[in-house]
């Protein structure tokens, strides 16, 4: 489906130069002479490299058919991760390449939206929070909590965290997956 500039929305998949990409930010910009133009920054899903591109106003493009399954993450296989359709029970292995963000966060039986562009799988979406299992961490002075300072965490899954004093190893804490910080004890 061919779609146009005035279109665009953040999140929106399109098709440029042969590369499938997500609109991240974009910006109408009417200079006071010359054409107007679209300044946008653009995400690749294959590479996941961040580009800005910038368009005519009203420029074609086709729109990226991306369609999400829901699956559930069983076990790791060598260097690839093993999921299941929870509809139809089928398995499909996916590169850990492919989805080398999202690892620190990927547990077994978790479920996950599995992004595909025709048969080919892009990547994967985790939970916008997790929780994980502190399992190394210095333990907390007593008294040292008025400082309101953090301290790196190692989690189950390999993820290093800073957290508050108070924080134990074998506590479970509610982790922010899009940026990797610290949100609650779970």
């Amino acid at each position: 489906m061919a779609i146009s500039t005035a279109d665009f929305k953040n999140g929106l998949t399109i098709e440029v130069d042969h590369a499938i990409w997500r609109i991240i930010e974009f910006q109408h910009v009417k200079p006071g002479k010359g054409g107007a133009f679209v300044r946008s920054k653009l995400k690749n899903l294959r590479t996941g490299a961040v580009q800005e591109k910038t368009f005519r106003a009203g420029a074609k493009m086709e729109q990226a058919d991306i369609q999400t399954r829901s699956m559930q993450y069983l076990y790791e296989d060598g260097d690839n991760r093993v999921f299941m359709d929870t509809d139809n029970f089928e398995q499909i292995e996916v590169p850990g390449e492919n989805i080398k963000d999202q690892l620190p966060y990927l547990q077994e039986n978790m479920n996950v939206d599995l992004v595909q562009y025709g048969s080919e799988v892009l990547g994967i979406e985790v939970p916008n929070t997790v929780v994980l299992e502190v399992v190394a961490t210095e333990p907390g002075i007593k008294g040292n909590t008025a400082s309101g300072g953090s301290k790196p965490a190692t989690m189950n899954t390999g993820l290093v965290v800073q957290v508050p004093f108070f924080v134990n190893e074998g506590d479970k804490l509610s982790i922010n997956s899009t940026d990797g910080t610290y949100i609650s004890r779970a």
